[in-house]
């Protein structure tokens, strides 16, 4: 069934720095199907100019920035939005005031591709400090009988791209360990600036490799055809229930200033 418009989705980088930008964008453009059109976002300079956040108190303050980004979207007129960090920062916030637009985010995507592949699946994450938090986001989404455990390679988040040679080797390394002696059927790459290694540590260990990036942009996407062709759209009852907007006005928050930074438009053909 063509679509009479293309389906547009925003992958948001929920940092206040568009350093990597590109490279979502390039990764975007490699594997959104024709007739999607995706905008890769940043949040402002002005909501905390980091470059990641892997630190529960710098989630805290971006996560304004990605509530104003995702209520401006929504209003853009996006079928679906992913949240750009593996902790799946403030999803559930999210969701809440994204009214018709679906919500996502590599965690939860990720997971739930690897159980679409495996019985069994390990996470390899960049340190043993990111574990607790991540553990914690596996349980909430339903999938830690399935783990079969976290592989920290000791490296950050802005450490991934500078060398990539010895990223592969760290990761290969970790992985060779949950496939060989956890047994792990699949494998996630626990973080979004992983993009563009999996091909060669699949490769290298047989399974099957998730970039979580790449995850979170198809899970958007597969989730908006199906809005388009069945009609699927979040439900906003119960725990769902957004906020009255006369509170949202009356309280002012929401939809001051520029919500975005820099924008990336990957055109649909």
């Amino acid at each position: 069934m063509p679509m009479e418009r293309p389906i547009k989705i925003m992958y948001l980088s929920p940092v206040g720095d568009s350093s990597y930008d590109q490279v979502f964008a390039d990764m975007a453009r490699d594997h959104k199907l024709p007739g999607t059109e995706i905008h890769l976002a940043s949040l402002p300079p002005a909501e905390g100019g980091f470059t990641h956040i892997e630190y529960r108190s710098y989630e805290a303050i971006v996560t304004r920035g990605i509530i104003r980004a995702v209520r401006a979207a929504a209003r853009e007129g996006f079928d679906a939005l992913a949240i750009g960090c593996f902790y799946d920062t403030a999803l559930h916030d999210a969701r809440e005031i994204s009214g018709d637009m679906i919500i996502t985010a590599p965690c939860v995507a990720s997971c739930e591709i690897a159980a679409s592949l495996s019985n069994r699946f390990g996470i390899i994450v960049g340190r043993r400090k990111w574990v607790h938090q991540m553990a914690s986001t596996v349980r909430e989404h339903g999938h830690e009988h399935r783990l079969s455990g976290f592989y920290h390679v000791e490296l950050g988040v802005n450490d991934f791209q500078k060398d990539h040679a010895e990223t592969e080797r760290r990761l290969i390394e970790a992985g060779r360990k949950a496939v060989e002696e956890d047994f792990a059927e699949a494998l996630i790459l626990g973080c979004t600036l992983e993009v563009g290694f999996y091909r060669d540590v699949e490769k290298k260990l047989g399974v099957p490799v998730i970039d979580p990036s790449i995850a979170a942009l198809k899970r958007a996407e597969y989730a908006a055809v199906l809005k388009r062709q069945c009609g699927w759209v979040p439900s906003r009852k119960w725990s769902s229930e957004p906020p009255p907007e006369e509170e949202i006005a009356r309280f002012g928050q929401f939809d001051t200033n520029e919500p975005f930074g820099n924008r990336i438009v990957v055109e649909a053909e």
